[in-house]
């Protein structure tokens, strides 16, 4: 509390009653930043670092100045912008069986669905009732169980990434037009390539899909965008500078940290729950940060923003950003069931998911 107290005294003392502004361009920062420009306000004019110049926001070909967006989309890759489940990740084990010898090993889509579902899409899980089901390989020692299950994965990876560059791993029908009209309307896109199961390189190879005249327009999310946003350098400690600065921030972080530990027992109170910030997973606050990274990129506060996501853990993240959420329905997820998201889509197209329909029925 002594803490979260000292670092809103050094805020507010730093804080000019005008809006606050974007240091390099003059432009106004969202609501949800305007606390990391007030801390850059008060670092050490000597100090030697400082925080790396903040996002800024995209805006669609459409937009002519008069009025700013109300609205912006983000889109996760995995699930959303490709059914990477049923066109990748099965074709992909099987690749990596048969590059490491075993032609025992095949999985249909009746045997992946059933894996899935057991194994809870844990594709370690997933391997090891495989082969606990139809014989581990005679030579592998029972101490070797574990490496072995993790050198399949890694070749299932490498197949995967070569699937998703190629036309063997398509873009879910309608998901262009979606962005089209979206860009039509003047409302931002952006696409989140960090936080997906296969890792940051896939996701990208899959938006890369789009074509470069939708991917110029659009904002693609990864790791080093994270990084770079406000919350990213104040809330994750990317880009802190040393001396007075270090201090600074790491007083505003204790602040950070106490302001999110209130709202999770505000929400877990609602659930009859007791909930430690601090036991969220690192897979949690990698969601959470990518969200707010995103709505900093496409220049809106995180209420203004919809993520269309295609999995529970994205889902219970944009809960606790305050973030509405729409799920799209993948192979993956199909008999889920998503109770926190606003709606549930099976995919993109006029009787599913479409531009109109976010725009005719907002969420807050």
């Amino acid at each position: 509390m002594a803490a979260a107290t000292a670092a809103r005294c050094l805020l507010i003392r730093a804080s000019p009653p005008s809006p606050a502004l974007n240091p390099v361009d003059g432009v106004k920062a969202p609501a949800s930043i305007a606390t990391s420009l007030h801390v850059r306000a008060v670092a050490s004019p000597s100090s030697a670092r400082r925080f790396r110049t903040p996002p800024l926001g995209c805006t669609s070909p459409s937009s002519d100045g008069s009025a700013e967006p109300k609205l912006a989309v983000l889109l996760e890759v995995e699930g959303v912008l490709a059914d990477v489940y049923r066109f990748g990740s099965r074709q992909a084990f099987n690749v990596a069986f048969q590059n490491l010898g075993l032609d025992c090993a095949n999985w249909t889509e009746p045997i992946y669905a059933d894996l899935v579902r057991k194994a809870s899409g844990d594709e370690e899980r997933m391997v090891v009732l495989f082969f606990d089901r139809i014989g581990w390989p005679t030579s592998l020692p029972t101490s070797e169980k574990g490496s072995f299950t993790k050198s399949v994965l890694r070749e299932k990876l490498k197949a995967l990434e070569m699937l998703s560059s190629s036309d063997a791993l398509p873009l879910r029908p309608g998901v262009e037009k979606f962005i089209d009209d979206a860009l039509s309307e003047g409302v931002p896109v952006a696409i989140l390539a960090t936080y997906g199961r296969n890792g940051e390189k896939i996701s990208r190879s899959i938006a890369e899909k789009l074509g470069p005249e939708r991917t110029s327009k659009i904002k693609i999310v990864g790791k080093e965008e994270v990084e770079r946003s406000f919350y990213g350098q104040l809330v994750l400690g990317e880009g802190a500078a040393s001396s007075l600065d270090e201090q600074l921030t790491k007083e505003a972080q204790k602040a950070a940290s106490a302001e999110k530990q209130r709202v999770a027992e505000e929400v877990a109170s609602l659930l009859k729950l007791s909930v430690d910030i601090n036991t969220a997973s690192k897979s949690s606050e990698k969601i959470v940060a990518t969200l707010r990274a995103g709505s900093e990129y496409v220049g809106l506060d995180v209420q203004n923003c919809i993520l269309v996501a295609g999995s529970q853990p994205s889902v219970i993240a944009a809960e606790r950003t305050g973030m509405p959420c729409i799920v799209v329905r993948s192979s993956l997820t199909a008999r889920a069931e998503f109770h926190s998201a606003k709606a549930v889509m099976d995919g993109f197209g006029d009787t599913d998911l479409t531009i109109s329909k976010l725009l005719s029925k907002r969420w807050s």
